[in-house]
């Protein structure tokens, strides 16, 4: 408990104090996060008000996870500590996909040759779980853990928006509101306090974690979780989208350009077959990799200078 209150203490003071001089040690378009004590998850006050949602004929033929009945699952919150970690910038693009698949011959993803999706800047989607895990490991790297994904779209001080706490649509490509993906380098605005890119909307993006419904409900504080040790089989709706209910199912995070507003939040969770690329059109993936123990605090997170900016963004809780 001394050491817990020592994090909470000085915790913010030492992220806003960092000088560090070398950025070399930062893996190239990768982001670095402090190892920090945060809060994960979202308490029930804050979805209890929740009155508009948004759905389209083809939502209202099933209970999807952004419905109003689903938001359980993001709560409650609870501690966390992480170790400093990288994580990717931006989404992965389609130029570095296409890099991938040809030194290892793995075959292209669904949408490949759509002309709405396959432009160069534009996120690589319609991968599955295993088409990630396989890209990040050829980059040296690895998917994210659901808490490092949160910490690093929430900041420091817990955003509902990876920009604030109020939604802004000028921030964040969901629900159509354009007519495809947008390149992984755009809407700066809309960018974490760390500095990633669409952590809200543009694709979903695969974790590593399996998904259990009840993984907050049962976990308290807990150091760099990486979520349920087996996965939980979820049981059919009787509905159209059975075949993509019943299952074993990975963590998916973020929104995407084809799905609700509900969806864009920093504490949304959202699930799909390992082995499916349903949603494909909105699914993509950024990767992560853990910092080594010497670099302590010495290296100061690129986004850092933004922070100046953010003032203006903050809205009420």
């Amino acid at each position: 408990m001394v050491w817990l209150a020592f994090v909470l203490g000085v915790g913010s003071l030492l992220f806003s104090t960092i000088h560090a001089q070398d950025l070399s040690a930062v893996p190239e378009d990768m982001t670095y996060i402090p190892s920090d004590l945060t809060v994960i998850g979202i308490d029930k006050k804050w979805t209890s008000g929740v009155s508009e949602i948004e759905e389209t004929p083809y939502q209202r033929r099933m209970t999807m996870p952004w419905s109003r009945e689903a938001f359980h699952d993001e709560g409650p919150s609870h501690w966390v500590a992480l170790s400093a970690y990288f994580i990717d910038t931006y989404e992965v693009s389609n130029v570095k996909y296409e890099r991938f698949m040809k030194a290892t011959g793995h075959p292209a993803p669904a949408y490949w040759d759509d002309p709405r999706l396959n432009g160069a800047t534009q996120p690589v989607v319609g991968v599955n779980w295993y088409d990630a895990q396989d890209f990040c490991a050829w980059e040296g790297k690895r998917l994210p853990t659901e808490a490092e994904w949160e910490n690093a779209a929430r900041g420091p001080d817990g955003f509902r928006y990876p920009w604030g706490n109020s939604f802004d649509a000028r921030y964040v490509n969901y629900g159509k509101q354009h007519d495809a993906t947008m390149p992984v380098d755009s809407l700066r605005g809309g960018a974490s306090p760390y500095g990633l890119h669409h952590m809200a909307g543009n694709v979903f993006e695969w974790v590593s974690d399996w998904y259990d419904p009840a993984y907050y409900a049962q976990t308290q504080f807990s150091e760099n979780p990486s979520g349920p040790s087996t996965a939980v089989w979820l049981g059919g709706t009787g509905t159209y989208v059975d075949r993509l209910t019943v299952g074993a199912k990975k963590v998916i995070r973020g929104g995407s350009w084809i799905a609700a507003k509900q969806t864009v939040t920093t504490t949304h969770r959202f699930w799909n077959d390992p082995l499916n690329n349903s949603y494909g059109v909105g699914l993509g993936f950024r990767c992560a990799k853990t910092a080594s123990p010497e670099m302590g605090r010495e290296v100061l997170s690129p986004a850092l200078p933004l922070q100046d900016d953010r003032e203006s963004k903050r809205g009420g809780s």
